[in-house]
């Protein structure tokens, strides 16, 4: 007979179980399985009276901490972007203090096209409603252009729906500034680079990757993990599954993680890695080729240039 549901196993401490059995309690156990389970009582439906009874019985245990987190506020809903009309972009475009219409005249340039309707409300939404510099949004679309080409190969360029997609992703990441910008064009370029080793890793032939498995492969570069770890998660969840899984061999380099484990020797010997996992994870990825690194200086060169013109307009 099966004892136990499929799925992750929840450890219960010798010592915590004894406790527990000591006090007799059935609501303190489930309080105990609930706090061990999500840290907090978000989701319990306990009135006040049974919860506080429950919880002075395992903090007389020295089971239960003196405060619990506060339960987690729900999500404030974002507005949507306004429903930009042909007058407030005409308006947009007819301000003399405004660094729109310069962008404009930049972004078509770059593009090589005159921006539509649509276009232009797109890139209003980008630039009001989201209020990303101008030189900012210049960044995004640099990157935008990028990653079509690479993609697509020469001669395609973005569509302005697809850049306000990226734009709205850089808005939420705080990327606001052309500091902050620089900084995660550099990281997506190292995660680029860092995609095609966990592919490789993974025995999956090279090709572009949907959202979901970039947000894996980021979150595993963020955590620290050596490629040695990654190949021994592949090859557990494989074990495990007849097949790649990406959500549970998240779960195993999550739970690795959780316990210091970032190499492969960490894992087998139980032992905490020694070395300091930073933010972003390990740079193992070979630096920007030298036309790269021109192209950016004169993309660079190209927006201080713009921003300067503006700002002598505005004056």
């Amino acid at each position: 007979m099966q004892t136990l549901l499929p799925g992750q196993v929840l450890a219960l401490a010798a010592q915590a179980a004894d406790r527990l059995l000591k006090l007799d309690s059935g609501d303190a156990a489930l309080l105990y399985l609930q706090l061990l389970r999500h840290g907090g009582t978000d989701g319990l439906k306990w009135t006040e009276t049974r919860l506080q009874g429950a919880l002075e019985q395992l903090r007389a245990q020295g089971l239960a901490p003196n405060e619990l987190p506060a339960p987690a506020e729900p999500p404030v809903p974002e507005a949507p972007p306004p429903d930009y009309s042909t007058e407030d972009i005409t308006q947009a475009l007819a301000e003399e203090n405004s660094t729109f219409p310069a962008l404009v005249s930049e972004v078509e340039r770059r593009l090589g096209k005159r921006l539509s309707a649509a276009d232009l409300k797109s890139l209003y939404t980008l630039y009001d409603y989201l209020a990303l510099p101008a030189e900012v949004i210049l960044m995004l679309l640099g990157w935008c252009m990028e990653e079509v080409t690479r993609k697509y190969g020469p001669g395609r360029k973005p569509f302005l729906s697809q850049i306000k997609k990226e734009g709205f992703i850089w808005a939420r990441r705080g990327v606001d500034t052309m500091e902050r910008a620089e900084e995660h064009i550099a990281k997506l370029t190292r995660l680029r680079g860092r995609e095609a080793e966990v592919f490789r890793l993974l025995d999956i032939p090279l090709r572009p990757l949907v959202e979901r498995e970039k947000t894996y492969i980021a979150a595993w570069d963020d955590m620290g993990f050596d490629d040695e770890a990654i190949r021994m998660a592949y090859e557990r969840t494989v074990l495990k599954k007849q097949s790649m899984d990406w959500g549970y061999m998240n779960g195993i380099l999550r739970r690795w993680h959780e316990k210091g484990l970032h190499t492969a020797a960490a894992v087998q010997t139980g032992d905490r890695d020694p070395r300091p996992v930073r933010a972003g994870g390990a740079q193992r990825t070979a630096p920007p080729s030298a036309d790269q690194e021109r192209q950016a200086r004169e993309d660079m060169e190209r927006m201080r240039r713009l921003m300067e013109q503006m700002k002598q307009e505005e004056n």
